[in-house]
């Protein structure tokens, strides 16, 4: 048996431990910092490490301490402006509350800024999102599997050694085994004392007992306290878990009428929602759609990267959408979702062609759609039709983004997890 034990230490004037004691503590305020971070970011650099800042006042300690005491009128010295009885106006909105705290000498203090892994960005950015609506129909073809107990082992690695069923055999095994050497020590013990009390503890016959109730004493005290067969480890064995199947359609609106702004907007979402999934959800499909007057189902790099471009026909994405479903994603065995992303911008005719569609054919299929209308100063034609679906359909969503800060917010209603 052998166990290794890392006493690797931590880098210079760093510790991995109080980094976890800081995280936990101020969870929400890394929270509120770290999606404020990704708002400037580039998309490529949107999953990455890197630092996030708190304001220092957000992390200060109560304390308690002794006040001046009593009431007390003064003036302090060097006032020019002010006598006993004037009353001076609070000073403006946010004077004194921005950036570092600074004082009238040009001395201040800056935020507190720290590192967060990979992990520890992307667990912050979605700890409390879900896909909604999730439900069991059939199973994955590839289990996933969980690790739970299975009673105890003689075999294990010392951090899984269970003491009190180790010390639980050991006083067994003592007790089995020195038992028939206590039952003779009692009786000679008992006859001893017997024999002493009537002839002495000098008489022959009691010196004579004595060597054998100290030899029964060494047999005793030398069963071993624990032995290897005492030890018992505790048992966990893999378990396949039932995992639902689910699939997530991404309808991304690349025509003219959406420029390069309106893009990037459409792009910064749906890497938000890619890396959402990823980290959530071990094994869910992703089906990337382009469309502009035709769909296209893409791989990822086409999908974030491709520059083509051309009209605008929404409905032969959703037309895609439904052919793939019925081909690839029967209703009855897996989850489906869908997010839909564009400037609302539709030939008028087609429009009302996108609602019927949505309503007869992709809604009684799918688990939640999510619509997300990008840098529209007022609704488009689009927005107006799918307003008759969200009334009909409560599975049915829709949010306006107008500028990269609102993506986030926008990301996280549309999947924030409900309440059990």
């Amino acid at each position: 048996m052998s166990a290794i034990i890392d006493r690797r230490q931590n880098g210079k004037n760093k510790s991995a431990i109080n980094q976890q004691r800081f995280i936990k503590r101020y969870r929400d305020q890394i929270r509120r910092a770290v999606a404020k971070a990704v708002t400037g970011r580039k998309i490529t650099d949107i999953d990455g490490s890197g630092q996030v800042s708190i304001p220092v006042k957000d992390i200060s300690e109560p304390l308690f301490h002794h006040g001046p005491g009593g009431r007390r009128e003064m003036i302090h010295p060097g006032n020019r402006e002010f006598v006993v009885g004037d009353n001076f106006e609070r000073p403006p909105s946010g004077a004194g509350g921005g950036g570092s705290r600074a004082s009238d000498s040009g001395e201040g203090e800056d935020d507190f800024v720290f590192n967060l892994s990979r992990e520890e960005f992307l667990k912050f950015f979605f700890e409390d999102m879900a896909l909604p609506d999730l439900a069991k129909r059939r199973l994955a073809q590839i289990p996933e599997f969980r690790k739970v107990r299975a009673g105890y082992s003689v075999d294990g690695t010392p951090s899984n050694l269970n003491v009190i069923r180790t010390m639980r055999s050991s006083l067994g095994r003592r007790i089995a085994l020195t038992a028939p050497y206590r039952k003779q020590l009692r009786e000679l013990e008992a006859e001893y004392a017997d024999i002493v009390s009537r002839e002495g503890d000098t008489s022959p016959r009691a010196l004579a007992m004595l060597p054998e109730m100290s030899r029964l004493r060494t047999r005793i005290e030398a069963i071993p306290y624990i032995e290897k067969l005492d030890l018992r480890y505790s048992n966990r064995i893999m378990q396949p878990r039932p995992q639902a199947q689910a699939v997530m359609f991404c309808l991304m609106d690349v025509s003219g009428s959406m420029d390069q702004s309106r893009k990037e907007l459409a792009k910064r979402f749906f890497m938000l929602l890619y890396l959402f999934l990823r980290h959530n959800y071990e094994r869910i499909d992703l089906v990337l759609i382009r469309h502009h007057t035709t769909a296209k189902e893409v791989n990822e790099d086409d999908f974030f990267y491709a520059r083509e471009s051309g009209g605008t026909v929404v409905s032969s994405a959703l037309k895609l959408m439904t052919e793939i479903i019925a081909d690839r994603y029967s209703p009855s065995d897996w989850n489906i979702y869908g997010a839909q992303v564009s400037d609302g911008d539709n030939w008028d005719g087609d429009s009302p062609i996108c609602r019927d569609i949505l309503m007869q054919s992709i809604m009684p299929a799918v688990q939640y759609f999510a619509y997300v209308e990008v840098a529209s100063a007022e609704p488009q034609n689009l927005w107006n039709e799918y307003l008759s679906v969200k009334q009909q359909h409560p599975n049915f969503a829709m949010q306006r983004i107008m500028e990269a800060a609102e993506i986030y917010p926008v990301l996280h209603d549309l999947f924030k997890k409900k309440a059990a």
